[in-house]
């Protein structure tokens, strides 16, 4: 496998890359050529490179940036990209449509950094080396979680966010939605979730927002997946609706600690049925496979006390309150996949999820090897690798975080989502691999793109290429940060604006 030199600093590295002579430039006189099926790429490029480019790039059946969807390229499978850059022509080639939609973002890496700007830049010559490119994901699941239920964010930096996912080749944004601390999603039968559990630390998003920013992902090639915990982390929603706990005459606030709250739901039909109606209409809102139901840090005390549950218990023949969690869980997941939607959980032995769901392994790899091995599809995201909101590095300058040892870039690019050891059944179920970026200590935008880059630069190389040049990723980064400077991502702690300590 061929790797491109240092100064072409491409993240991530394609699978094969090789100089050619000559160059091609981009001016006023330049047009696109977009066989069928490819115009969608051409307006994404088009709209990308304008702000900063002011070129028209208009659509033109003898265009010199050649655009082609081509389904026999079997070979490059659904997300590959052939490119090749002439001092003649561009010859952007997929076998499908998110091929292209990569090999524009590639285009974008190769451009001067300029290029990058959301303003309009003079005296630049818009040119790209002669290339010759063959690129193809190791990985389908390429992902970042981002919560907005502890600390929210406007839609428009859930956009941005989005765009810098897409630069990267990351294409799935999944969109923590819900917790203890707040309820970020409208339900029209449920006013009260976004209007007492929405306002603390922010607000809440409206449907239309919602369907806004799918429809702007999906352009980019990102797949907005929403999550919606339970049983456990339902506390704001308690706070909305007391009687779906398991003490219906409690009165409670939304919860303004940390750590893992042991409210959680009851497991009446009431509870369910609150259950289905707020999956229904997120499903309405986001058209994913897949639809995660959180299912993590679910303490069962109140279980073991509350009458309804103990009732439940004994009329579904369980063996005691804790299996009420994997018996709920069940539950959602086949409401879920009666509508042909993939349920999706956290698991935390691998064991505690039923068969249908997929697992989002995070306390420990070997924990989605379990997963795995039951027949599991897994998404591997190891919190000792994976959680961004843990410190960078360990420099007292850094801004307030997760306790414990800092997460560098190193350990991040280390990430392997399918362990040498694994049986070769059980990697094969291994969908990829997502970082996580928990907010509790985060309140700005500014901070949250902080501790996202570089290291979503060194997940997306592992996810996408394989993370196994770290030599390589270090030089390529080095020209990379240019690009991440052009986009205003802050490098330092002092270029955020620094969250306020909260008593959570």
């Amino acid at each position: 496998m061929s790797r491109p030199s240092p100064d072409a600093g491409l993240v991530p590295v394609p699978a094969k890359l090789s100089r050619s002579s000559g160059t091609f430039t981009l001016d006023e006189a330049t047009a696109i050529r977009a066989t069928p099926g490819a115009e969608p790429a051409a307006a994404l490029l088009r709209t990308l490179l304008a702000p900063a480019t002011g070129l028209p790039l208009p659509l033109a059946p003898d265009g010199r940036v050649v655009l082609v969807l081509e389904t026999g390229l079997t070979g490059l499978g659904a997300e590959g990209y052939g490119l090749t850059i002439s001092g003649e022509t561009v010859l952007l080639r997929a076998a499908g449509a998110a091929g292209l939609r990569h090999g524009v973002q590639t285009l974008r890496q190769l451009l001067p950094v300029a290029a990058l700007g959301s303003e309009p830049v003079r005296g630049v010559r818009w040119t790209l080396p002669g290339v010759e490119i063959t690129d193809v994901p190791r990985y389908a699941w390429r992902g970042a979680m981002l919560d907005v239920a502890r600390h929210f964010q406007p839609v428009s930096f859930l956009r941005r966010f989005t765009d810098l996912l897409a630069l990267h080749k990351l294409n799935v944004l999944h969109l923590h939605l819900t917790d203890d601390q707040g309820w970020r999603m409208p339900v029209a039968a449920y006013p009260r979730l976004t209007e007492a559990a929405g306002v603390p630390y922010g607000g809440a998003y409206s449907r239309t927002e919602l369907r806004g920013l799918v429809a702007h992902a999906a352009e980019r090639g990102v797949t907005v997946v929403p999550e919606i915990e339970m049983p456990g982390h339902a506390r704001a929603a308690l706070a909305a609706y007391p009687h779906l706990g398991n003490f219906p005459g409690r009165r409670l606030e939304v919860w303004q600690g940390r750590g893992v709250c042991d409210t959680v739901l009851g497991v009446t039909d009431e509870a369910l049925d609150f259950c289905r109606t707020v999956l229904d209409e997120v499903m309405d809102v986001f058209p994913s496979p897949y639809v995660h139901v959180g299912g993590d840090e679910c303490p069962t005390t109140e279980w073991h006390r509350s009458p309804d549950a103990l009732w439940r218990v004994a009329e579904a023949g369980l063996d005691g309150p804790d299996a009420l969690h994997g018996w709920f869980m069940e539950r959602v997941g086949n409401h879920l996949a009666a509508r042909g939607r993939q349920p999706l959980g956290w698991t935390e032995t691998g064991r505690d999820l039923p068969a249908s769901f997929a697992a989002l392994a995070w306390r420990d790899a070997d924990h989605g090897r379990t997963a795995a091995c039951r027949g599991q599809p897994v998404i591997m995201a190891p919190h000792r690798s994976t959680y961004l909101d843990y410190p960078q590095s360990e420099d007292p300058g850094e801004p307030p975080g997760q306790p414990g040892d800092a997460v560098d870039l190193h350990a991040v690019y280390a990430t392997e989502p399918a362990p040498a050891h694994w049986e070769p059944a059980a990697a094969a179920r291994v969908l990829g691999t997502q970082a996580q970026l928990w907010t509790e200590y985060v309140s700005t935008a500014a901070h949250a793109e902080y501790l996202a880059f570089p290291r979503l630069c060194a997940l997306a190389d592992t996810a996408w290429s394989g993370g196994r040049d770290w030599p390589g990723f270090q030089a390529r980064l080095h020209h990379h940060r240019t690009r991440l400077d052009a986009l205003g991502v802050p490098s330092r702690p002092s270029a955020i604006l620094r969250p306020e300590r909260t008593t959570r």
